[in-house]
């Protein structure tokens, strides 16, 4: 356990200031937001943790976030670093991301930096741009009825949030109390007004406010529940959850683009086998993958083919391998597509028309609810189609398969397939998978020879050749042989 929980246990931290650590506790606006939210908790008394209470190191914090607050500080703007950085500072892990929350707006912030961008509608943020990362700026948001800026729905649900206010206003804005924790780079400080120590401490997420109210105001919290609970292994705490089982059809009014970027986020942070355990437990999956959903609650063995797709993801990323969101979607719609096709060929249509036209229908039945890009359905497409060809044992299709730009893709999902032992009636999964497993092991010159095993023809034999009858000729073309001596690539083990 990390040595500011076991301080935390053994004392209560000061409300006030400390004499070691800390030179003051806040300046201006900053002092009178604590002592402002300090009446507002009544039930949590405001906590601030010294620099050496809390054991958070500038030499853990991203050069470029400490570069932002440090600017807005230096221009008189009170500053901190909030949200899940702290959290996960104060956990010991490694943050992905640094937000920063001021008393600056965003037209402030933007004068301050050349390479910030002003963004968002139902609420403005600052991105400040150093190459590919991103320090996301937010000013400090008030309460709804302190202002006209803010505007909800009839559901409840913020459609405007451009409600500014203070510091003490701020944190009743946020969702879980484990994210409400601020770094104040004024004199190092952590500062903690509505419990969040203590459930850090527990290991469990709870809900500021009224839950039913605040998952209204924004459905995707219920989504952030589920991804908190599966990163950090903390539990929802009984009055968080309970709201979640009768509010999930409120995920149905959120912009299918939206959704892409929380379902990216639930199954690419290396914990997608216990979101999805989540989704399920909570009967969510339905409003993100609808036809998905009613295929697990049918087939057993789809569910098994998920479990074992979501861990070989979380493997990859626990690796530092590539991964791609197509791999995934592809497993998640696998069923609907698959089932349709057969009816689509047992009325004689061809499996590469039948393929194709299925699988629109069901991306764009799917886009209603999470949007997925193009540049993945295209490689979800070639994931699907692939699957019956890898019954090809020889000769130019074998090798086209092999060639086949998303080949290990396909190739990966063959064999979870097989793995799951998932019912196909054109090949035999695990001979095909190990098939193709140990032609890849092979060299080029072993894999040609493999795939052409007749070799080259001799020069009597072509020159009989020449002498054939054309109906001859003509069906000697037929047998499936060739001598064709290109090269067979060696393919490499990554997901494009």
């Amino acid at each position: 356990m990390l040595n500011w929980i076991k301080s935390f246990r053994k004392k209560k931290p000061p409300a006030k200031k400390s004499p070691a650590g800390r030179a003051r506790t806040a300046s201006g606006s900053a002092k009178n937001a604590i002592a402002s939210s300090t009446k507002k908790t009544g039930k949590h008394k405001t906590i601030i943790l010294s620099r050496g209470e809390h054991g958070i190191s500038r030499n853990n914090i991203d050069k470029h976030a400490l570069k932002v607050l440090y600017r807005l500080h230096n221009a008189g703007f009170h500053a901190c670093l909030v949200g899940g950085a702290v959290r996960d500072l104060l956990l010991g892990m490694k943050p992905k991301d640094f937000d920063v929350a001021t008393d600056a707006t965003p037209e402030q912030v933007n004068k301050l930096f050349r390479n910030c961008r002003i963004i968002g509608r139902r609420f403005r943020l600052a991105h400040v741009h150093f190459g590919r990362l991103i320090i996301e700026v937010a000013t400090y948001r008030a309460d709804h009825e302190t202002s006209q800026s803010g505007l909800l729905d009839e559901s409840g649900r913020i459609v405007r949030d451009n409600v500014y206010g203070e510091l003490a206003d701020d944190v009743w804005r946020r969702d879980f109390t484990a994210n409400a924790l601020y770094y104040d780079i004024s004199d190092f400080t952590v500062i903690d007004f509505v419990g969040g120590f203590e459930d850090i401490k527990k290991q469990r997420l709870h809900l500021i406010g009224d839950a039913e109210t605040r998952y209204r105001e924004d459905p995707v919290r219920m989504l952030r529940a589920i991804r908190f609970a599966a990163k950090l292994g903390f539990y929802i705490d009984k009055a968080s959850e309970v709201p979640i089982h009768t509010l999930g059809h409120l995920l149905q009014d959120i912009p299918a683009a939206r959704l892409y970027e929380e379902v990216l986020k639930l199954f690419h942070s290396g914990h997608a086998v216990r979101s999805f355990e989540l989704l399920q437990e909570f009967d969510l999956l339905q409003y993100l993958f609808p036809e998905a959903d009613r295929s697990i609650k049918q087939h057993d063995d789809i569910k098994n083919m998920l479990m074992i797709a979501m861990k070989n993801t979380d493997d990859r990323i626990k690796n530092d391998m590539r991964v791609t969101p197509a791999f995934l979607f592809a497993a998640l719609l696998w069923q609907p597509v698959n089932s349709k096709v057969k009816e689509y060929i047992d009325k004689g249509m061809p499996y590469s028309v039948a393929i194709q036209k299925v699988a629109t229908r069901v991306l764009s039945q799917q886009s209603k609810s999470v949007s997925i890009p193009k540049r993945f359905t295209s490689t979800m497409r070639d994931i699907w189609g692939l699957q019956t060809r890898f019954h090809y044992r020889s000769g130019k299709r074998a090798m086209s398969v092999l060639e086949h730009a998303k080949f290990r893709a396909g190739y990966d999902f063959l064999c979870i397939r097989a793995q799951a032992k998932h019912r196909s009636e054109y090949s035999d999964l695990e001979n095909d998978c190990q098939w193709w497993t140990d032609i890849q092991k092979q060299s080029a010159e072993a894999q040609k020879n493999a795939l052409f095993s007749t070799g080259k023809k001799s020069k009597s034999s072509k020159s009989r050749k020449r002498r054939r009858s054309p109906a001859k000729h003509a069906a000697s073309k037929n047998t499936g042989n060739s001598s064709d001596n290109t090269a067979v690539k060696t393919t490499t083990g990554t997901d494009d």
